[in-house]
């Protein structure tokens, strides 16, 4: 057997934040188990989910932090950041939810701040609720460009739209930068 062809097995966090009531754990349970609920349960603290992927011929552990966005549990982030390969930021396009999208600077910030520059993907989740022709998605892209975002995706854990896709980008980057290592 060649060594090309030898079997690697890689274990990545992937920590999900943003504001309280966006739809991290609903996102995190659409991909992991194609579910969604929509009663809200508010996430104490954290919880995490695991997932296994395989990509090409490696078998890829995945860990999605699922940080509490309520401002009484920020004393706890520095801890459940560590260690985190990636991060996932969320916020609503949900009309009574607009409030999230200003917080995204200082998520990225907190995340920054402990665990270095790491692969960041953004999701405006919650787009079932909005009329998606009337979205100005111009100060979305000046924040991605500025923050050097790995990408923005519209995302519905209720319908599942852009949520493969959206996850996808961020495990496959995490791929291919752990590799060759």
């Amino acid at each position: 057997m060649k060594e090309s062809d030898e079997r690697k097995d890689f274990v990545f966090k992937i920590t999900v934040i943003g504001d309280g009531g966006v739809g991290k754990t609903s996102l995190i349970k659409k991909y992991t188990k194609g579910s969604f609920k929509k009663e809200y349960i508010k996430t104490l603290g954290a919880q995490f989910s695991k997932y296994d992927e395989k990509i090409k011929n490696c078998q890829v552990k995945l860990f999605f932090w699922d940080i509490a966005g309520q401002a009484e549990f920020s004393f706890m982030r520095p801890t459940f950041y560590k260690g985190s390969k990636a991060a996932i930021i969320v916020f609503s396009h949900a009309p009574k939810e607009e409030e999230s999208f200003a917080h995204i600077s200082d998520w990225h910030e907190d995340i920054k701040n402990y665990c270095g520059d790491i692969p960041i993907v953004l999701l405006g989740n919650k787009i079932d609720l909005v009329d998606k022709e009337s979205l100005d998605d111009s100060k979305v892209e000046k924040i991605i460009k500025e923050r050097s975002f790995l990408g923005y995706y519209k995302t519905s854990a209720k319908t599942g739209t852009g949520v493969y896709k959206a996850f996808q980008a961020i495990i496959k980057t995490l791929y291919e930068k752990y590799k060759d290592q």
